[in-house]
């Protein structure tokens, strides 16, 4: 089978690989349809991931079809479904808890082993969910939907609270979606002001300010001096990540959803005046996939909005380096398999 391999960074290659063997109990076999192309993705393309080792087989925003099931399950061949990509060991401290996103040993598909830009993946039931009523683009959109709702999820805002999203990349985007679902008031902050039009255009986003000197004071301004009872960052950027202690309103909470290979300072004297509530939020769990799932099928998210690049598999080394340049103005790219 054809497999996306990122040998090194700066380096993909589409390789031969033996197809998986016929799935045991309980697991089944995924012939792969559609796969996102993911900030994660991009980063490990970039060199930047600090999971990942080389090389790695990418991909864990995937959707396609039942291709084979093996015992005691309960999918059916030729059946759509989608992937919860993260595998947990389910009896460590976080599993116990439910908090399976954040197992002590979990293994993300395309991270911590190879993924599922791949002709078929062979998984556990368990972390294949049918997909019946959306479309296969709409299906492997639903695991980057889900970190951002689990990120407003830890945030709880409620209905009127205010809500800034730092980073108008997809994540961010899925942040802003669900926020908006809860009934918060949203603003964007981003350095582009073509993710700033889409959030404000196709979003229908509250507010969207871009990056500069003056953003601090409008912020302040569009809050009455108050800030943000909620702010999410989904930049990647230790300035940015840093930067957005001073955007938390006091009684507000903050929310790394990005992580980078930095260490994050800030005012121990404005954290404790402000009583900062300081979250930080990885991948999702089965509620989460679960609610964005419901969202789509209730025609609450604007998934023909967000797909705005597509190509077929063998283009991928190709593609990757262009959809990295901001002028392409990639907001969701798939890859058709």
């Amino acid at each position: 089978m054809r497999s996306l391999l990122c040998v090194k960074p700066g380096e993909l290659e589409i390789v031969e690989r033996p197809r998986p063997a016929s799935p045991g109990t309980g697991e089944v076999l995924v012939r792969i349809r559609r796969a996102g192309v993911c900030g994660t993705d991009l980063h490990i393309f970039e060199g930047t991931h600090p999971y990942l080792q080389y090389p790695r087989v990418i991909g864990h925003e995937l959707a396609g079809e039942i291709a084979e099931v093996g015992p005691g399950t309960t999918l059916r061949p030729g059946q759509q479904v989608y992937v919860i990509p993260y595998l947990s060991c389910g009896s460590c401290v976080a599993c116990r808890k439910g908090k399976t996103n954040c197992c002590q040993t979990i293994a993300v598909l395309g991270v911590h082993k190879d993924g599922g830009m791949a002709d078929f993946v062979c998984l556990p039931e368990s972390n294949v969910v049918a997909a019946d009523g959306v479309t296969l683009d709409e299906a492997a959109m639903v695991e980057f939907l889900a970190i951002g709702a689990h990120a407003v999820r830890r945030a709880a805002p409620g209905p009127n609270d205010r809500v800034l999203v730092v980073g108008a990349g997809p994540i961010g985007i899925g942040c802003m979606i669900f926020a908006k679902l809860r009934g918060g008031s949203v603003t964007a902050l981003d350095m582009r002001q073509d993710r700033l039009n889409f959030c404000r255009d196709r979003l229908g986003v509250d507010h969207a300010v871009k990056v500069g000197p003056d953003a601090k004071a409008e912020l302040g301004a569009l809050t009455g001096g108050d800030f943000y009872d909620v702010v999410i960052d989904a930049t990647g950027n230790a300035k940015a990540m840093m930067a957005g202690f001073d955007y938390v309103a006091h009684g507000g909470a903050y929310v790394f959803v990005s992580i980078v290979l930095d260490t994050i300072t800030f005012s121990d004297p404005e954290f404790h005046k402000r009583e900062t509530t300081l979250l930080g939020s990885r991948n999702a769990t089965r509620e989460d996939f679960e609610t964005v799932f419901a969202a789509m099928r209730a025609g609450k998210v604007p998934t023909d909005a967000l797909v705005t690049h597509r190509a077929p598999l063998a283009e991928a080394p190709a593609r990757f380096a262009e959809w990295l340049r901001p002028e392409t103005g990639v907001i969701k790219a798939i890859l058709e398999i």
